[in-house]
């Protein structure tokens, strides 16, 4: 089940990263968040419940030294990307304006944090997966808890290219049985794995300045454009009325 709620982390996280960008309304993805979200809680509480139900009188010392362990850290996996779907699908169809979405997505990550340190001695590859989970988390942390949006840019890529390297691709080598375990193979999804992020960073910086210049781009066409000429010259053309796009239902809430 674990497998199976990492590919749903996986189209979860590319569809809120594509609306971050503005390539799809934000209401499609936060309802889509609200029903992955409630799966996995469903899906946590059931694969909790089967594996202790699971625990046999003879196994149950072996279960309890090493495999209880792994349990609880699978678990709480799950409940950790479960409550911040649902929380990102309510927080926007209620309108709960995102700072506390935010400081909880702070604490999410430091729990990715402990979670990736507890994981390493027996899983390198998900050690990697959580310590870049942990960054995604921070990332929310630092845009919604004090309101910068000028990371959108920088959250919506991260998203979009570390949603399929670190979720989908991953569920599918466990679901089809070729998850590796060995070191060599954390190391080198820690190389591809950061230099998407690298990549992120280098497209939102893009995107800055290419917003930045057409902003520019309409400031100098209120003042009257390159050729000097300003509201109320004799030349002037008549200011363009900017129509809110509220009134059209096309800001994609």
């Amino acid at each position: 089940m674990a497998y199976v709620c990492l590919l749903l982390s996986g189209a979860a996280l590319l569809v809120n990263g594509l609306a971050t960008l503005g390539a799809l309304p934000r209401r499609d993805a936060a309802v889509l968040s609200l029903v992955i979200g409630s799966l996995q809680l469903l899906l946590g509480v059931t694969y909790l419940g089967a594996m202790c139900l699971g625990v046999t009188a003879a196994g149950a010392a072996a279960q309890e030294s090493d495999g209880g362990v792994q349990l609880l850290l699978s678990a709480s996996g799950m409940f950790l990307f479960g409550m911040t779907y649902v929380y990102v699908g309510l927080d926007f169809l209620l309108g709960l304006g995102s700072r506390g979405l935010g400081w909880f997505c702070g604490m999410v990550a430091g729990c990715g944090l402990l979670l990736a340190a507890a994981w390493f001695p027996r899983d390198p590859l998900l050690a990697v997966l959580w310590l870049c989970w942990s960054y995604l988390w921070m990332l929310f942390f630092f845009s919604l808890a004090p309101g910068q949006s000028r990371l959108s840019p920088l959250i919506g890529w991260s998203l979009v290219l570390g949603s399929q390297a670190t979720a989908t691709v991953p569920a599918l080598l466990g679901i089809t049985g070729h998850w590796p375990g060995d070191p060599a193979a954390a190391g080198g999804a820690a190389t591809c794995i950061a230099a998407l992020l690298l990549l992120a960073a280098g497209l939102a910086r893009r995107d800055c300045r290419r917003d930045a210049r057409r902003e520019g781009g309409t400031d100098a066409q209120r003042d009257g454009g390159p050729d000097g000429q300003r509201d109320g010259g004799p030349d002037a053309q008549p200011a363009a009325v900017v129509v809110p796009a509220e009134l059209f239902g096309t800001t994609g809430r």
